[in-house]
């Protein structure tokens, strides 16, 4: 089919991602991708801003994601998890054992992010059920937090920006404090920690698990925040008997500038999940870890087993491409890579702060956001980045970048421009 009768047919039948069917925004077919560049139907080619909703981080077309996945799919492409098991996720399990902080020695595979939230919350419901408090079926969060699209982490996503108030009826009602005001780099004072602490000492006895996302609040309002207040917290969940979930899916795997966010402030979660960039945005696949203490706990209580198990768990094509993923990201200098991406972003977005549009300019590692006085007109916005070279996806008020790892300073610059010319145009 030609271009527009492929645009023809995708408006008439396919939803994407928070869109309507006959929606009246642009939408561009993808002919192929290379490296950071996709490449569009009608020969046109963008420099990637967005790892494919950070995930990419080895770019498109890599040779030895491909030939890892070309190996697999010649030994088998997929087998049942239950009663079976193959070395892709043994491996697999094992080296990301290895990598997260020690006290976390076991993992469940699942399908995406917001399956592994879901897997977590139950992990955390399931252990004080075996320890004989089944009333600890709640969770405290953060406001301005996102956990995916499933009704457990809708839960924990912000009540009212979070994208699911629709569904606010019929969730379980969560406890919320307000997110943190102290920001990256800066220190915390323990006044910030006072409304955490009330929750904890009003609710603790009905509380599972803390769930947030570590330094980094990434699509609930790309929020940088302060390591001291996360060591808090920590301290918090130590001192009122509550578990801690660190949800690494947008953060895990070098992004922050370490590699898991959590790093930043030397603590660890009992329960952590990742995803997103564990295949390089090959496959979909996440896992949620555990330490040894909650998952023997789990275990040895009624019903004697952890009651989940999605049908493509641990699938084996998804296990060797996150195997080949790791071992890129590893044996590279992933840290200095990464600080020369933040300084690129540092320099290329400068220039953003003299935009009367803009409220704020801020970079984290791998990540660059421009935070405009009002929303964004996707319907106009996002032709004039196609038309400037560059694919960026804003939303709300946040214009951001997520860049694969492998982009060149060339390319950076290129994208940094390009993003300053369409919002000075704006």
């Amino acid at each position: 089919m030609d271009v527009q009768q492929l645009i023809a047919l995708d408006n008439a039948h396919v939803w994407h991602p928070y869109s309507a069917i006959g929606a009246d925004l642009p939408t561009f077919p993808v002919a192929s991708a290379d490296g950071v560049r996709l490449k569009l139907a009608d020969g046109r080619e963008l420099i990637d801003g967005m790892s494919s909703w950070w995930s990419a981080i080895h770019g498109y077309n890599h040779p030895v994601l491909n030939r890892a996945l070309q190996i697999q799919i010649g030994k088998v492409s997929h087998v049942m998890f239950g009663g079976l098991t193959h070395q892709p996720a043994v491996a697999l399990a094992t080296r990301l054992v290895e990598l997260t902080p020690t006290p976390l020695q076991t993992v469940f595979f699942s399908d995406s992010g917001s399956v592994s939230v879901e897997v977590a919350m139950k992990m955390a419901i399931q252990y004080w059920y075996a320890k004989g408090q089944p009333a600890r079926q709640r969770f405290l969060t953060l406001r301005s937090g996102y956990h995916g699209d499933t009704f457990g982490a809708m839960s924990v996503c912000d009540p009212v920006t979070g994208m699911h108030t629709l569904f606010s009826d019929v969730l379980v009602q969560q406890y919320f404090v307000d997110a943190p005001r102290c920001r990256f780099g800066e220190e915390c004072d323990d006044a910030e920690l006072v409304s955490f602490r009330r929750q904890l000492e009003q609710y603790g006895h009905k509380i599972a698990a803390v769930i947030l996302e570590p330094i980094v609040q990434a699509a609930g309002g790309m929020n940088f925040y302060s390591a001291d207040y996360l060591r808090g917290v920590r301290k918090l969940c130590d001192e009122f008997d509550v578990l801690l979930i660190c949800d690494e899916i947008a953060t895990g795997f070098g992004r922050s500038g370490r590699l898991f966010a959590c790093d930043h402030a030397g603590i660890s979660p009992d329960i952590m999940c990742v995803g997103k960039a564990l295949t390089g945005g090959y496959l979909t696949l996440a896992a949620t870890l555990t330490t040894e203490e909650v998952s023997a706990t789990i275990s040895s209580g009624e019903p004697g087993l952890f009651m989940h198990g999605p049908t493509f768990m641990a699938n084996p094509l998804a296990c060797a491409a996150a195997l080949a993923s790791l071992k890129l990201l590893t044996d590279s200098d992933w840290m200095a890579n990464i600080a020369r991406i933040e300084t690129a972003l540092q320099a290329g977005l400068a220039p953003c702060h003299e935009l009367p549009s803009v409220v704020d300019v801020r970079v984290l590692g791998a990540i660059g956001v421009v935070e405009l006085k009002e929303p964004v007109d996707m319907k106009t916005v996002q032709p004039l980045f196609v038309d400037h070279g560059i694919w960026v996806r804003p939303f709300g008020r946040l214009v951001y970048l997520m860049p694969p790892y492998v982009i060149s300073d060339e390319d950076l610059a290129l994208l940094t421009q390009a993003l300053l010319r369409v919002l000075s145009r704006c």
